[in-house]
C-alpha cells in the first residue's frame, strides 16, 4: 500500500520533523493520508496516480501513513485546522495553509476518476502555473 504511492514518486514522510520541513516550505503541496482501509483507500491511491498526469501540478506530493507512522500523521493533521482526523484523506496546502481537503466520507464509494477530478480541480484553482 505504501509502494502504490511511492513508486509514483510520492515522498513518504515518517516523522513530525519531516512533515514540518515540507509543509512549512513555500509552495503547493498535496498531502495524502494513506490508510489500510480497503473501501476508501483502494480508490484514493489510484486517484492520486491519475491526478499526477494533470497538466497543473503542486510543487510536491507527499504521504503519511495513518496507523503506521503515527507521529508524522498526527503532525500532518495539525496543518488541517478545523478538520477532524480522517483516513484516508487528501489535502492541498499552499505555503502551509490548507486550501482543499477530501475526507474519507468524500472518497468512500466513489470511483478513482471522480476523486481525481476533485483533486485536479483544486490544482487548477490553487496551484501556481509555471
Amino acid at each position: 500500500m505504501r509502494d502504490e504511492l511511492t513508486r509514483l514518486g510520492v515522498r513518504e514522510l515518517r516523522t513530525s520533523g519531516e512533515v514540518d520541513e515540507v509543509l512549512d516550505a513555500e509552495g503547493d503541496t498535496l498531502v495524502v493520508v494513506n490508510s489500510v482501509c480497503g473501501c476508501a483507500a483502494r480508490n484514493a491511491r489510484p486517484a492520486v496516480a491519475l491526478a499526477m498526469r494533470h497538466e497543473v501540478q503542486p510543487d510536491q506530493v507527499v504521504t503519511v501513513f495513518a496507523g503506521q507512522d503515527a507521529e508524522a500523521t498526527t503532525r500532518a493533521r495539525q496543518y488541517f485546522a478545523g478538520v477532524r482526523p480522517s483516513s484516508p484523506s487528501i489535502a492541498l496546502l499552499s505555503d502551509g495553509e490548507l486550501h482543499f481537503i477530501l475526507e474519507r466520507h468524500q472518497i468512500e464509494g466513489r470511483e478513482a476518476y471522480q476523486i481525481a477530478a476533485d483533486i485536479t480541480k483544486a490544482y487548477d484553482e490553487f496551484c501556481a502555473t509555471s
